[in-house]
This record gives C-alpha cells, sequence and structure tokens, in this order.
C-alpha cells in the first residue's frame, strides 16, 4: 500500500493536538460569524428554556409537576434529547455522528446506530413518531447519517420502554423530529471529499455496466430481457422448457457489459455534494408556514482485501482458503421536502423522504478448497448491481383543544424497493497436475460442469409497502396529573422474487473453456456448443409477507408527591405475520408460516428526586421482538456490508423480553451529569444466527429461535465543560474543555436444557432437532461485547463555530454466528478506533458565511477480523485491513 498514505496516519495524531491553535488562525476580531454549524439565536433560546421541539406518539415528553431546562432530567423515561443547537453543537453534519455522545449507542458501518450494544432487531427508529423503515431492505434500522443536522430540531433516544412507542422495543428507540418552521431563512451548499489508505489511488476491480452507472441508476440496460420475463411469468419450469428457448433467452442477457471484470490502478477518491434550504411566512395573525428541502449526492469507493477461510475441523489447517478483493462503488441520492404550519399553539408537519443507495461490485478471489478437487485452484469472479430505494411520506399533526385535552394525529406511507440484476459469477478451475495427466493442468479453466467451472445469473427484487397511522390524546387532568389513550395500526406487504440460473455445457472443448467470461457465452458459443440453462431458484423463488399490528393503550402520569413521580401504563399489540411461498410453478401447494399474537406489555418508572440536581430511577417494562421479514423469507441471499451468505427461516416466532433498570443521576449544571445504571434482560425464543457447513466447505448463515437468554449490565456516564475564561490568553476567553466518557459492561448467557428443541430452516418433517446441536448453553449472545468504551476530548468555542474533537471508541469481542457443527463461535475483534473531527466557521471574501470540516477516521488502522479459534490455531472467516480515512468538506451559507 501507499507508504505516504500510511504515515499520514502519524502525522494526523500529532497534529490533532495543535489542530486548535491552527484552525484559530482564520478567525478575526470582527462579530462572531453565525455560519451552517453555529446555532440561532432562536435556537439557543429554546435550548436554554427546555423548549425543545420532540413529535412523539403521546405528544409532551415533560413529565408532570417538573420545572427544569434540563430535558433529560425532567423526563419521565430514561431519555436523552439532542436539541436543534446542541445538535449543532457536537460537531457532527449528520445525526449519526452527534448520536456518537449519548451513553450506550454505537455507530456501526458509518450510519446504523445500535443502543446498549444490541443488534438491529432490538433498535427502533421513528420520523416524526411514525415508522421508518430501511432504504435497505436487508437491515432493519435506518442509516441515519443520511440525515442532514439542517433540517432535524430534535433527536430523541429512549432506553426505558412506555406503552406509547411500539412493543418492538428492546435496546431502545431513537425518534427524529423534523423542523415544522425553519427558525429563520436559509441556504446552504455544502462540497466534500474523502480517500482511504486501502482505496483511494489503489488497485480495484469494477466492469462497463452502463453509462449512467455514475448516477446510481441504471439506463435501463440491465433491465430484465425480455424473454426471460415472460418465461418467469409463463409458470413452467425452466426443466420443461424447449432447449432452443432456453438458448433464445441466454442469446438476450447484457453480455460483455456484465461479465468483464476489468482492474482499474488508481481508485478515484469520494467526492459529496448537497444543497439545503429552508424559509417560512406569516399566516394570518399567529400563524407560519414553512418550507425546508435538501438534497444530497454522494459517490464513494472502498476496495477490501480479505482472506476468507472455513473449517470444518478446527485441530487441522482451514480446508478453504481464499483471497478475495472486492471493490465496491456506492452511490447515494437523497432529497427531503417538509412544510409546515403553525396556526398558534395547533402544528402541522408534511415530510417526504427519498432516498436511494446503489451498489457496483466487482470481486476477484483465487483459493483453494479442499472439499473440491485436491490441490486446485479455484478463481472466482463476481460483478453485481443492487438498487435499493425508499420513499416516505407522512403527515403528523398536534393539535391543542383546550382545558388540558390535546390531539395527535399522524399517518404515513412508505416504499422500500431492491434490485439485483446480473448478479454474476463465473468459477475458472487450475487443477495443477502433471501435464501428462491433465494437458491444461497449468491453466484456468471453465467446463460450464460445476465441476470444472461454473458460470450463473442471478435477479432478485424485492418490493415493500408500509401503511401507518396512528391517534393518541391526552387529557391534563390536574398540573400533577396527565392521562393518555391512543391507537396505533400499521400494515406491511412485502413480494421478494429471486431466480438463479446457471449455464450447462457437455464436453466442451478445451478451446472453448479457455476464453474469458463474454467470448464463453457469447451468442456463437451458446449455438455451436449447444449450452442451455439450469433453474437453481428451488420450487418457490418467490415469496410473499404481511404483517399487520393493531395496538392501543393507556398510560398515566402523576407526581404522587414532590419529588416523587411514575409513568405507568399498558400497551396491547395483536400482530399478524405471514410468509407464504408463491406456487409460481403450478404444484398446487404453497407453504406459509403464520405468527398470530396478542400481547399485553406493561411499562412503568419511578422517579425520585432526593436532592436538587440528583434523582433515582427504577423501571420495568415486557416488550417483544419479531422476526424480520429477511430472515423469515426462506430464500439465499447477500448481505453486501458484510460480504456473508445468508438464508432465512420459516419458522422463526417472535422473542420476547422482560426489562429492568435502576439508574442513579446527578446534574452539576446544564448538559453536565454524572449517571449509574444497571439493567437486566430476560428473553425468551431470542432469534440467534448460526453457520452451517458442507463437506465442500459451503458457508450458510441464518436464523433460530434458541430457548432463552438473559442478558445484564452496567453503565457509567460522564460529561463535563472545563471553560478556560480563566486563562490569561484572548484565544481562551470564549472557549472550553470537554470532556465525555461512557463505559458499558455487558453479559449475556444461553440457556440451552437437555429437553430443548428449535427449527432451522433446513427442517421438513419429523421429531423437532435438538437445540443442543445448534446453541451452546452458556454461550453469549450475537452481537454483544463484553466491554464498550467512548471517549471524547474536545475543544469548542461558545461564542462561534471552531470545534476539535477526539474521539476513542473500544468494543471488546463479539459473536456474529454460533459456529459451525458446535465448533467454538464466530467472533468479530471492533478493537480500538481513533478519530478525529475539527469544525471552523469562517468567513470567505470577508462577507459569506462558511464551515469548513476536517475529519481522520481510524487514525490508528483498526483491521477487521472475523475468526474462529481453538488453542492456538485461527481460521479468518473475514480479515481485511479497513484504512484511514481522511475527508474533508465546505459548506457555505447565504
Amino acid at each position: 500500500m501507499s507508504k505516504p498514505l500510511n504515515l499520514a496516519r502519524l502525522f494526523l495524531i500529532s497534529s490533532a493536538l495543535v489542530a486548535p491553535m491552527a484552525m484559530a488562525q482564520t478567525e478575526t476580531d470582527t462579530a462572531p460569524s453565525t455560519g451552517p454549524g453555529t446555532p440561532s439565536a432562536r435556537e439557543k433560546a429554546d435550548a436554554e428554556a427546555g423548549r425543545v421541539d420532540v413529535s412523539i406518539p403521546g405528544s409532551d415528553i415533560i413529565v408532570t409537576g417538573r420545572r427544569t431546562s434540563n430535558v433529560s432530567q425532567a423526563a419521565p423515561q430514561v431519555v436523552n434529547v439532542l436539541s436543534a443547537a446542541d445538535i449543532k453543537r457536537t460537531g457532527e453534519g449528520d445525526i449519526a455522528g452527534s448520536l456518537q455522545r449519548v451513553t450506550g449507542l454505537s455507530v456501526v458501518s458509518g450510519g446504523y446506530v445500535y443502543v446498549r450494544g444490541l443488534g438491529d432487531r432490538y433498535s427502533l427508529a421513528l420520523l416524526n413518531g411514525s415508522p421508518l423503515p430501511s432504504p435497505e431492505p436487508l437491515k432493519r434500522v435506518v442509516p441515519l447519517d443520511i440525515f442532514p443536522t439542517s433540517v432535524i430540531a430534535s433527536t430523541m433516544v429512549q432506553k426505558s420502554f412506555s406503552p406509547n412507542f411500539p412493543g418492538e422495543f428492546g435496546g431502545g428507540v431513537i425518534n427524529l423530529t423534523t423542523k415544522a418552521i425553519p427558525s429563520e431563512s436559509y441556504l446552504e451548499i455544502g462540497v466534500g471529499s474523502s480517500a482511504n489508505t486501502e482505496t483511494s489511488g489503489q488497485t480495484g476491480y469494477s466492469y462497463y455496466g452502463a453509462k449512467s452507472d455514475w448516477t446510481g441508476f441504471d439506463d435501463g440496460s440491465r433491465d430484465v430481457p425480455p424473454l426471460l420475463r415472460q418465461a418467469l411469468k409463463s409458470g413452467v419450469p425452466f426443466s420443461n422448457m424447449e432447449r432452443g428457448d432456453l438458448q433464445d433467452i441466454s442469446m438476450q442477457f447484457l453480455n460483455a457489459k456484465t461479465s468483464v471484470l476489468q482492474r482499474t490502478n488508481s481508485l478515484p477518491f469520494n467526492f459529496s455534494g448537497s444543497i439545503n434550504g429552508g424559509t417560512a411566512v406569516d399566516v394570518g395573525s399567529d400563524g407560519r408556514l414553512g418550507v425546508i428541502a435538501t438534497m444530497s449526492y454522494s459517490n464513494k469507493w472502498r476496495t477490501r482485501d480479505a482472506l476468507q477461510q472455513a473449517s470444518i475441523d478446527l485441530t487441522q489447517p482451514a480446508g478453504k482458503t481464499y483471497h478475495q478483493i472486492t471493490t465496491d462503488n456506492e452511490v447515494t441520492v437523497n432529497g427531503l421536502l417538509g412544510v409546515g404550519l403553525e396556526l398558534g399553539e395547533q402544528k402541522i408537519r408534511w415530510t417526504n423522504l427519498y432516498i436511494r443507495d446503489t451498489l457496483k461490485r466487482g470481486a476477484l478471489s483465487i483459493g483453494q478448497n479442499d472439499g473440491a478437487i485436491a490441490g486446485a485452484d479455484y478463481m472466482h469472479q463476481n460483478t453485481a448491481w443492487y438498487e435499493r430505494q425508499l420513499i416516505d411520506t407522512q403527515l403528523v399533526g398536534e393539535f391543542k383543544l383546550g382545558n388540558g385535552l390535546s390531539l395527535d394525529l399522524r399517518g404515513g406511507y412508505a416504499n422500500s424497493q431492491r434490485e439485483a440484476p446480473y448478479e454474476r459469477e463465473f468459477v475458472y478451475v487450475r487443477s495443477n497436475r502433471d501435464l501428462t495427466v491433465d494437458p491444461v493442468g497449468d491453466r484456468f479453466i471453465n467446463a460450464l460442469n460445476r465441476q470444472r467451472g461454473d458460470a450463473s445469473i442471478t435477479f432478485s427484487d424485492l418490493n415493500e409497502d408500509l401503511w401507518s397511522a396512528g391517534a393518541d390524546l391526552s387529557y391534563k387532568v390536574s398540573p400533577a396529573l396527565t392521562l393518555t389513550a391512543g391507537y396505533a395500526f400499521s400494515d406491511t406487504k412485502r413480494t421478494s422474487s429471486r431466480y438463479e440460473l446457471h449455464f450447462d455445457a457437455t464436453n466442451l472443448p478445451i478451446p472453448v473453456q479457455q476464453q474469458r467470461p463474454d467470448y464463453l457465452l457469447s451468442d456463437a458459443t451458446i449455438q455451436l456448443f449447444d449450452l442451455t440453462l439450469l433453474d437453481f431458484s428451488g420450487n418457490y423463488p418467490v415469496y410473499e409477507a404481511a404483517m399487520r399490528v393493531h395496538a392501543g393503550y393507556g398510560q398515566v402520569r402523576a407526581e404522587i408527591v414532590p419529588g416523587l413521580s411514575i409513568d405507568g401504563g399498558v400497551r396491547f399489540e395483536k400482530g399478524n405475520q405471514s410468509v407464504t411461498g408463491v406456487d409460481v410453478y403450478n404444484t398446487g401447494t404453497e407453504p406459509v408460516n403464520r405468527i398470530r399474537k396478542e400481547y399485553w406489555l406493561p411499562a412503568a418508572t419511578i422517579t425520585f428526586e432526593a436532592s436538587k440536581g440528583l434523582q433515582f430511577r427504577l423501571s420495568g417494562s415486557k416488550t417483544i421482538a419479531r422476526p424480520q421479514f429477511r430472515e423469515l423469507i426462506a430464500q439465499p441471499f447477500v448481505d453486501t456490508d458484510a460480504n456473508r451468505f445468508y438464508r432465512g427461516n420459516p419458522f422463526l416466532q417472535d422473542s420476547e423480553l422482560w426489562n429492568a433498570d435502576i439508574r442513579a443521576e446527578w446534574y452539576m449544571g446544564r448538559d453536565e451529569r454524572l449517571t449509574a445504571a444497571a439493567f437486566y434482560k430476560k428473553i425468551d425464543n431470542p432469534i440467534e444466527t448460526y453457520t452451517t457447513i458442507n463437506d465442500k466447505y459451503d458457508v450458510t448463515t441464518s436464523f433460530a429461535n434458541a430457548p432463552e437468554a438473559t442478558l445484564y449490565g452496567f453503565e457509567l456516564e460522564a460529561q463535563k465543560y472545563l471553560p478556560l475564561d480563566g486563562w490569561n490568553s484572548p484565544f481562551f476567553q470564549s472557549r472550553r474543555v470537554v470532556l465525555i466518557g461512557n463505559y458499558t459492561y455487558t453479559q449475556s448467557k444461553l440457556k440451552v436444557g437437555a429437553d430443548d428443541t428449535t427449527i432451522p430452516y433446513s427442517y421438513t418433517t419429523g421429531p423437532l432437532p435438538a437445540a443442543t446441536d445448534y446453541f451452546v448453553d452458556g454461550a453469549p449472545m450475537t452481537g454483544q461485547s463484553d466491554h464498550l468504551v467512548n471517549l471524547q476530548l474536545g475543544l469548542e468555542d461558545t461564542d462561534r463555530l471552531s470545534q476539535q474533537t477526539l474521539l476513542l471508541t473500544y468494543a471488546s469481542p463479539r459473536v456474529t454466528s454460533r459456529g459451525p457443527n458446535l465448533q467454538p463461535d464466530i467472533k468479530e475483534k471492533p478493537g480500538l478506533t481513533l478519530d478525529f473531527v475539527a469544525r471552523q466557521g469562517v468567513k470567505l471574501f470577508n462577507a459569506i458565511n462558511s464551515e469548513f470540516k476536517f475529519e481522520a477516521r481510524n487514525i490508528t488502522g483498526r483491521k477487521y477480523q472475523e475468526v474462529q479459534q481453538l488453542d492456538g490455531n485461527k481460521v479468518f472467516y473475514n480479515r481485511y485491513k479497513v484504512g484511514t480515512t481522511i475527508a474533508a468538506s465546505l459548506t457555505v451559507a447565504f
């Protein structure tokens, strides 16, 4: 790799220490800059007074009878609220970055936020109190880095369950509230670029595809060919089709543009651009109408030079070892349009969100597999195109009806799509045998017989529609008592199809076997050598899934005596979830799996204010975790982030959680606190990932219900500001040191008895398999780290935008999947990550308010490691260098 880029890490560590002084040279003695990252006067005043715009079911988050400007202290639950001013002061340009300051939250893969270290199935994301589906249908949580801070009025994280939220609440909920009315008109334009030491300027692989690929939109070249579309609709199995018809289908495929992998000696840098704006006008005597809009585009490259292994017997060396280089070109296009109307105390929000994320992948790997031809080298070439899209529109109304009565109404529609056309793989084999035995033993060949070579093409498509609605009625009986009742409805429908086709040849001539992919599958080869297609899609290539939830709740918030309050209630949820295999081949059978459950979910939190600034909380609740559609549908799929092959399990059942928290909070001043908390969770039927491996070392990850699990631990948090105005220097007069640290210790254990059973995806008939065949009693839950540490050391200016922050994150090893055949678990080793972020407000040409941002991520060069270990023997399922990323951006405000 490039030596100058690697040496940059040492430069970054040292320069971080002097960056505040260096960046300060841009400042002048003129009035403080109110650039893009600086809170407006109204935002500052609202934050100081504790007026935070939070739109959630049940409306007001401030506990009845409390009087304090610190929202986290005054709330009836364990919450962290970042106001518009707080978000801008975090030093981040997006919500995911700002949430890194919240205890117990971790950011995964750039924008996925997990609560208390629990996986995505235990996290819930809402936008203005309504469900927010992910643009990546293979994930449940939303990549929050798509939301620029300029359009968000507040971000609330709640870790203790209350009945006004959906019952699928394991670790916590993250609620984003969009700005209803801009505090002032604004227009921001931003551009940025970044480079990574393992990608930028390095070797990578890609393919042509289409001219429009850089936009993230295909130009139609990858559309399903007409003859294939007609064949898929016919209901006739491929095995019953005429050979000539199959050849006609084969010759309609887009060939060279999707099958020829090309090496790029120097990959480009990443770049991005955005434009955000908003304005408002007065309506009548006490009304105001506002509009906000944002658009952004980013183009990123990532190369992973990975070692991938698999083993059946860990006492022996790995039976399968591959060296793979994967290059992903990710193009993201986002847009948001919000309209807000305020008429006195009445407020209406209409929010429209569009997200499109496209991944163009090229990969080349070479290695050996003891489960195939001994001593042979296998070369795999993969090309793929993944389109992911989300369209979300929602309407929220918050009405004050008078006499202590308030009504919240919300409704929304979201459509999520994922299309993966032309997912291609070619396998070439070099036997390495003596040339007297194998005349082409020193060459890679592809016989298209799945013994010495293979070629496949896969088309998959997913469409999901989500309708949601809710109503919440609150009545303030007295200053010390509020009653709330509400109803919520959601209806989700998904259709998923996956067709995997393999080319097949008999006695293909040796010269033809040595041809490159596009020549190997050319029209001439198909006709001259009688190639055909085989269908590997299974009996049910199309699945339909649906989930409908009706919920109602009642909630009481009361101050029993001065200093002692309770927030309690119960939620009733009736869920109907189903997965159906569509009988596309008219066999007369449609497999159906249904989960019909009704739950009463009680919750209560007691808060005792011992003295000014010191309080204690005790909470208990019951919640649930439903299987995700991707986990229920018995189709194979590739997680492009984990680079892992998954298969769903239609036999999964809901998990039930019993939660308990006890917490002590000492608020020393505004935004300064010291907290300690302990938590406990008992989980029935937790859904765990497990891995299977066959004698050919094909690795598949799937899901199954373990009998029971417990999770417990404690967390500590400290946040303190140290003013530097006592220093005899003008530079430090308005500056302060920011010290933020949190630590989370977690332990979890599976409980598996000798008589417990489970149902894997491979189950057909007969007695249920023993749970001990898949899970080990006492093993930790997947995704859980024993230790999570977040430390932040920053220097910021309270008068103008000037922030420099060092961020250190540590996570101890965590299980990603149960080991195959009861081998030791497969563990990820996240390790230590050091980042540096600096933001500086400047005036361009002494007139234009601007913000310059500099980032250095993973300065120490942490590697990604997913390993299986027994004694001293290690098998790396995935190991590669993440690299250090250096980014810079400029945002100007008009």
